[in-house]
């Protein structure tokens, strides 16, 4: 059983080390494949692709079939291993300000295990020219959207406004809050609109009796999700953002766990 696991080991770190072989693996895992299709589509210069192929063909990776070639039953099963790996290490690599020294506690186990869902999300951060740039896209989204589901750990001044006019729109808002943002919130929108909204069930709201350490707003086809620092304090400067489907499918589901808190 060790010789086994060795063997395997040994194997993925052959296919893991090369960039230029994870790439050809991965074209190959669509279809085979001849070796001028996959310099086409990957980019790589001929003598890289002939080279690593070879490589391939002779570690039992990949099989030539006159001038074709696929992956071997085993390779398939390695390279959806490696490519889900690959993709984790480069969403902790590409958004590594995002989760440094940030409070992850509210992302529960399943969504991490899953957090390859996020991989095709963007970096919004401010910089010194544009110091309100993660709120102006929320406010931006928010201003189109007919829709929202949102975990609000704060209430931005503009907020209010941007929900009541979803809201006269006849638009759907569910909400998470704690009792101060509640009313924080709540109490700056207009009396009649929120009022018939509740009647209507367009608008619902899930109170937590305890502070609400990360934010989360899903805009129609757009997920945000911020969180705060490891001292306490909600990060402004930064959210990940992504109109991905996948991501959609994450955010909406940790939003339905963190909501089982609050009924």
């Amino acid at each position: 059983m060790e010789e086994n696991n060795y063997n395997i080991n040994k194997k993925l770190i052959f296919l893991a080390k090369s960039e230029i072989r994870l790439k050809i693996l991965t074209e190959l895992k669509e279809k085979p494949q001849t070796l001028n299709e996959i310099v086409k589509k990957t980019n790589i210069t001929y003598s890289s692709v002939s080279s690593n192929l070879n490589k391939l063909e002779f570690n039992k990776h990949v099989i030539k079939d006159n001038k074709t070639y696929e992956l071997t039953p085993m390779t398939k099963i390695y390279i959806n291993h490696l490519i889900e790996f690959k993709k984790s290490m480069d969403i902790i690599k590409n958004f590594n300000n995002f989760w440094n020294k940030h409070n992850i506690d509210y992302i529960n186990n399943e969504s991490i295990e899953n957090i390859n869902d996020l991989y095709e999300s963007k970096l919004i951060e401010t910089n010194p020219t544009d110091i309100y740039k993660t709120h102006n896209t929320v406010k931006n989204q928010l201003i189109d959207s007919k829709s929202l589901k949102a975990i609000l750990p704060y209430v931005h001044p503009e907020y209010p406004k941007l929900l009541e006019q979803i809201l006269i729109n006849d638009g759907n808002i569910e909400l998470i809050l704690n009792k101060t943002i509640y009313k924080g919130l709540l109490g700056n929108i207009d009396k009649k609109t929120k009022h018939d909204s509740i009647k209507k069930g367009n608008l619902n709201v899930h109170i937590l009796n305890k502070d609400l350490n990360i934010y989360l707003a899903i805009c129609d086809d757009t997920m945000n999700l911020g969180l705060f620092k490891n001292d306490g304090s909600y990060d402004q400067n930064r959210i990940l953002s992504s109109k991905n489907k996948k991501s959609l499918n994450w955010a909406n589901e940790l939003f339905e766990t963190i909501k089982i808190e609050a009924i």
